[in-house]
């Protein structure tokens, strides 16, 4: 039997493997490294082997035979001092791939037998990035091999027909979530079969079976070995990882794009979903996938082209290096509604887990979620966390009871992320909110901020706050105490809900959660009688009775076995595990035999004394002097020796030992179901876990407003008038000005304390903010029209109880034109929208709207000094001025911006701040005589006309 092999990229590519040697051998006269160099050598002697003519060429390489290459064009290689992985093709030729003109076709038996089942497995895998269990590493092969070098920055090698790379199974977790983070799909392929029990089999001499045990993408990057848990980590900024699913539907009567979107985040168990129609520019569904903010979207293959450039545009405008967004592709016949809804319908009636959402439910949502969710169940099922999707689902648009904020909002303002291309500064809205980290884990993942629309809700969370801040009782400090160094609770139970957990994971949730829920229940007769905040009441006596169930859990748990990560002596009790205690007493039996041989071993050898030793991991062993050898039987089998001593088994120990390895080895495997079967019975009590994590998270949320709170140090006295015209020096603190006004609404509404001595706010349906300048290429966007389709979206959306900033409209075209725009702009805000209005602007003709309605409309400005008078000469030269910024909003318009003094602090050279401060001067004197003579001739015009001057 033969197989045909593709002819480059595809795994045991022989001529793609061959053509990418050179890249690792060192050109000559370079002796920098002798290794590299004798690597070299060896490489290039395999070269010759396999480029020999003809049949004849069949060498023998260690134990391998080697095949001959047929119908392969091996010309192109890559130069000497190329990078691994890459090539520039041959000389002249820029720009050119490796690749060969024909296929490359080799014998099956030419695979060893490793080989073979890595080509089995890949077959069903091809988009995922494999590596295979042998022994204590982990092993990528083919093209996987050469992906994982470049990324990981190890080396790779030819072994037999394919690159290959190794890394250390303990490292394991580092080196996945580095190729995670690259955006590649990760397989880990394990071993079914322990050496003990192979050997005792019909199949010993044959290779370890081996199937994929696991797949990691961004947004399932949840399991044993993968997190790095240790009894000590306290986790305060865990990542985001929602997994997006979009669907599209055309109506072709109504001409309009519906879309769906389902929203997953499987660490956490937190499900969202929207239904809406969008426009040709997708501006709807560009501000929903921002606000998700997704790892890793999913999307059917046929997705329109309008869609698949705003996501392509999202993907790769990643802040921080490496932090790439994940799209994949899938069947469009699955996006299909009635085969998403049969998926569905089979998900969901077939499930009886505790507060599950019913299949009745669920068919309720409209068509395109649904469309979104049966592709979900699919993908989630390959990785085992489709069960996160049984329960509640958070639309994320129409929360009525919760302040809007759009995308371009949360950018703008730095809710969530700073806009500081420097990923060493985290400092954001939220970040400096969240002071306390089960706040910050739990909440830092939903994609709205908790920003209220309720007043009654807003009103408790204010009250208390100030019972946290001013209240005597000395339950609240000690409820802080209590709730300080936690884990990541919520992630941590969402971990064992979908059995991906370390028993030093499950020990270190489940201990917190019992030690919370005991020490709660003590404090409640405190709680009922001390505390007035109804809110806080509330949260607290509910948590204890959800939390009860984590005691029980930890009672059949051996604390020492459990952090140890020992599954076998995991549980006290073995009379609940029948099979476990089957197992245990079948070892101790051996274990009793071997011991009861110990005697025979002393007469055999006249020596009472003698005694069993371990050396090496490698147990019940008889040492012996090498003086004494002559004593020792010749059937007899010699395990080691040193230059003094030799050490043997009898063939009534070999057999006992491999016996006893084979009953560890199924007591292990055994451990490991009962184990999975114990996570099992935790899973019927996730929902209300959950729920007692929430209200922690609430709590903890109310104890970081009180921190912040404590920060307050000045009020500043506001206007009543609606709108505010601000003008100013560049650099005077304008922009962050609007932007501590709309942070500050924001904290008010979500019951936090103000930093003022006293504040008077109304209750905001939504911020807007048109902010910054910036082009969008991917959507043929000039920065004018980028800025000017965001002041559209915003005079649609906006109404009298909105909040809108508008930060220099109309900078991006001829001052005439902006101008206009600007001035029409704002008084339509005025006059029609009528909401709280922030407008900045340089210019002057906009601070003519005061007097139009002077009373809607105020102007303000940022105050400065003018340290030198205008156009200073100084030796028969013009200097720009110099002014000193006080940052402080003042009443009254600004005459002018002071750009050149900007100029001047940004280094400008003195040159060029000489050429333009005449060139200033000289326009300025050109507007003013113009507007001088233009008054004279009105002037002139009206005596004329006999018309009155007054």
């Amino acid at each position: 039997s033969e197989t045909w092999v593709p002819s480059c990229r595809g795994a045991g590519s022989l001529s793609s493997t061959l053509e990418k040697l050179k890249g690792f051998r060192l050109g000559p006269g370079d002796a920098k490294d002798r290794n590299n160099n004798r690597q070299s050598r060896e490489v290039e002697k395999k070269e010759k082997l396999w480029r020999g003519p003809g049949p004849s060429s069949k060498k023998l390489v260690g134990d391998h035979q080697l095949f001959p290459l047929m119908y392969c064009d091996l010309n192109h290689f890559n130069e000497p001092g190329e990078s691994r992985g890459g090539g520039r093709g041959p000389p002249g030729e820029s720009g050119s791939t490796l690749e060969t003109s024909a296929p490359c076709k080799i014998f099956k038996s030419a695979y060893t037998p490793l080989e073979q089942q890595y080509l089995q497995i890949k077959e069903q895998h091809k988009d995922v990035l494999l590596a295979v269990e042998c022994g204590y590493k982990y092993r990528f092969f083919g093209d996987d091999a050469e992906k994982a070098a470049k990324e990981l920055n190890i080396f790779c090698h030819l072994d037999h027909h394919f690159m290959t790379c190794s890394i250390p199974a303990h490292r394991l977790f580092v080196h996945v979530r580095r190729l995670v983070s690259l955006g590649h799909k990760v397989g880990l392929v394990k071993q079914t079969e322990t050496s003990a029990i192979k050997a005792s089999g019909a199949s010993k001499n044959s290779l370890f079976t081996r199937q994929l045990s696991a797949l990691y993408t961004k947004s399932t990057l949840i399991g044993e070995g993968i997190l790095c848990v240790s009894l000590t980590d306290v986790v305060t900024d865990p990542p985001e990882s929602y997994l997006l699913c979009l669907s599209e539907t055309w109506d072709k009567n109504s001409r309009q794009l519906t879309i769906g979107l389902m929203a997953v985040q499987p660490s956490t168990g937190d499900v969202v979903f929207d239904c809406f129609v969008d426009n040709s520019s997708r501006s709807e569904l560009e501000g929903r996938v921002l606000k998700v903010n997704p790892v890793e979207i999913l999307v059917a293959s046929d997705l329109s082209d309008s869609s698949h450039r705003l996501l392509q545009s999202i993907a790769t405008a990643s802040v921080q290096a490496g932090d790439v967004v994940r799209i994949e592709k899938r069947d469009n016949t699955l996006f299909d509604f009635a085969s998403a809804m049969n998926t569905v319908n089979n998900f969901y009636s077939h499930t009886q887990e505790i507060g599950s959402r019913s299949f009745s439910s669920v068919a309720s949502l409209e068509s395109p979620v649904i469309c979104c969710l049966g592709p979900l169940i699919h993908y989630l099922r390959e990785f085992n966390l489709e069960k996160v999707l049984l329960h509640l689902f958070q639309h994320l648009s129409c929360e009525t009871n919760a302040m809007v904020l759009s995308a371009t909002t949360l950018r703008n303002l730095e809710i969530f992320t700073n806009n500081v291309k420097d990923v060493r500064i985290k400092y954001s809205f939220f970040s400096l909110q969240a002071k306390i980290p089960l706040y910050c884990s739990s909440n830092k993942n939903t994609p709205s901020p908790p920003s209220l629309y309720s007043q009654r809700s807003i009103c408790e969370r204010q009250q208390a706050v100030c019972e946290i801040l001013d209240s005597d009782s000395i339950t609240l400090p000690t409820l802080k105490a209590l709730m300080s160094r936690l884990p990541d609770l919520e992630r941590g139970i969402c971990s064992i809900y979908h059995k991906k957990c370390s028993t030093q994971e499950f020990y270190l949730i489940n201990s917190n959660l019992s030690r919370l829920g005991l020490e709660l229940q003590a404090l409640l007769p405190s709680i009922q009688s001390q505390l007035s905040s109804s809110l806080l009441r509330g949260l607290l006596l509910d948590t204890p009775d959800l939390l009860a169930p984590a005691h029980n859990f930890l009672k059949v748990l051996s604390e020492k076995a459990a952090k140890s990560g020992d599954k076998m002596e995991l549980f006290y009790d073995l009379s609940v595990f029948p099979v476990l205690q089957e197992r245990r007493e079948e070892i101790q039996s051996v274990l009793a035999e071997i011991q009861d041989h110990l005697r025979e071993v002393q007469i055999t050898l006249r020596t009472p004394t003698v005694n069993y030793v371990t050396v090496s991991g490698q147990e019940f062993l008889v040492e012996v002097k090498n003086s004494m050898k002559s004593v020792v039987p010749s059937d007899w089998v010699q395990i080691s020796s040193t230059k003094a001593v030799s050490r043997y088994q009898s063939p009534y120990l070999v057999e006992k030992c491999r016996r006893l390895s084979q009953l560890k080895e199924k007591m292990l495997i055994d451990s490991k179901k009962e184990w999975t079967n114990f996570l099992n019975q935790f899973g019927e009590y996730y929902y209300t876990m959950k729920k007692a994590v929430c209200n922690l998270a609430t709590i903890d949320c109310l104890y970081s407003f009180a921190e912040v709170g404590k920060l307050t140090y000045s009020n500043t006295n506001g206007d009543r008038r609606r709108t505010m015209i601000i003008t100013g020096p560049n650099m005077g603190g304008k922009s962050s000005y609007i932007r501590q006004v709309a942070l500050l609404c924001i904290m008010a509404q979500v019951g936090s304390y103000v930093p003022a001595t006293e504040a008077s706010l109304g209750i905001l349906d939504g911020i807007y903010t048109r902010m910054g300048a910036s082009e969008n290429i991917y959507k043929g966007r000039s920065t004018f029209m980028e800025e000017l389709t965001e002041t559209s979206e915003i005079v649609a959306q906006a109404s009298e109880r909105s909040l809108v900033i508008l930060d220099e409209l109309g900078r991006g075209t001829s001052t005439h034109d902006g101008t206009a725009i600007a001035y029409a702009t704002l008084e339509y805000f005025i006059r029609e929208v009528k909401s709280l209005t922030l407008f900045v602007t340089h210019y002057p003709p906009l601070c003519e709207l005061e007097k139009v309605y002077p009373r809607h409309v105020g102007n303000f400005h940022m105050a400065f000094l003018l340290n030198e008078p205008e156009f200073v000469a100084k030796d028969g030269e013009l200097k720009p001025d110099f002014i000193t910024f006080l940052y402080q909003l003042t009443e009254g318009a600004a005459g002018r911006s002071y750009g050149l003094n900007v100029a001047g602090l940004a280094d400008i050279p003195e040159d060029v701040l000489h050429i333009a401060t005449c060139k200033a001067q000289e326009l300025e004197n050109t507007i003013n005589s113009r507007s001088f003579f233009c008054s004279f001739k009105t002037y002139d015009y009206l005596l004329t006309m006999n018309i009155g001057t007054d």
